[in-house]
């Protein structure tokens, strides 16, 4: 511990008061031609402590940030910030990370920026207009996000639409397809049955035919009478047969003889009865 103040204590015996007078009147005309816009001359000054002079102050770094700044020279504003964002001193290291919000807030890189604000709030509480930042990017982020979210269920909402009314298109598609199977059916059927009548006219005829040869093969068959029933009577079929000639011959004399009684002219002088 002495030792370190002794070497302190000897580095400013040994430093030429010529300097520190140069480094002092450099640093005042370097803030008079900030306070009066000339940022150029102020930048160039500040510059030329760091580089020539030596001077590792972090007033003096951040004050050359502040004017490359002002310059638009945002490349080297940006990392003499961060250079000067790892001062212990806790106002420098606040000053210095709100301004790359502000950097990065302008070329869009809203995230980053919030969180170099947050940084600034959390070395320096006391800074006001980091907070002041902090908290309208981080509502604008919420709207946006709000939006976004708003646009995507629009945009989900507005797919869907449109593929209900891709479906219902070939669903109605589908059913007009079937409709006019249906109706080309049912054309066809009524065509058919127009053609239909002389078709079933021939087709009846045909049933007519078939079961009246049905009903006289089943009629020769109750004529006819058996081989068994023949057998049990010991007749034979020749026989059965001269006997059913013979049964309708009488049949036959029995109705030509009513017939003739018939025709034959009544008596006059007798009754009907």
């Amino acid at each position: 511990m002495i030792l370190h103040i002794l070497i302190v204590l000897l580095s400013v015996l040994i430093t030429d008061p010529a300097k520190i007078g140069q480094i002092n009147r450099l640093k005042s005309e370097a803030k008079k031609a900030f306070l009066a816009k000339d940022y150029e001359t102020a930048a160039r000054h500040y510059q030329y402590l760091t580089d020539s002079l030596d001077v590792q102050e972090d007033e003096v770094l951040l004050n050359l940030a502040h004017a490359r700044f002002q310059l638009s020279d945002t490349a080297q504003a940006l990392q003499t910030y961060q250079q000067a964002s790892l001062s212990s001193k806790p106002a420098i290291r606040s000053a210095a990370q709100q301004q790359l919000g502000v950097i990065k807030n302008r070329q869009g890189k809203s995230e980053e920026a919030l969180t170099h604000f947050r940084e600034s709030i959390k070395a320096d509480p006391a800074n006001d207009e980091a907070r002041y930042n902090y908290e309208l990017l981080k509502r604008k982020l919420d709207e946006q996000k709000k939006q976004q979210q708003q646009d995507q269920q629009k945009n989900q909402d507005k797919q869907q639409e449109q593929q209900d009314k891709k479906d219902q298109q070939q669903k109605d598609d589908k059913q007009q397809q079937q409709d006019k199977k249906d109706q080309e059916k049912k054309d066809q059927e009524k065509q058919q049955d127009k053609n239909k009548p002389d078709d079933q006219k021939d087709q009846q005829q045909q049933q007519q035919q078939q079961s009246q040869e049905q009903k006289e093969q089943e009629q020769k068959k109750e004529n006819k009478p058996s081989a068994e029933k023949l057998e049990q009577m010991k007749i034979s079929e020749e026989k059965a047969r001269m006997i059913l000639e013979a049964m309708k011959n009488q049949e036959i004399q029995y109705l030509q003889q009513n017939k003739r009684k018939a025709t034959q002219p009544k008596d006059k002088g007798k009754p009907d009865w």
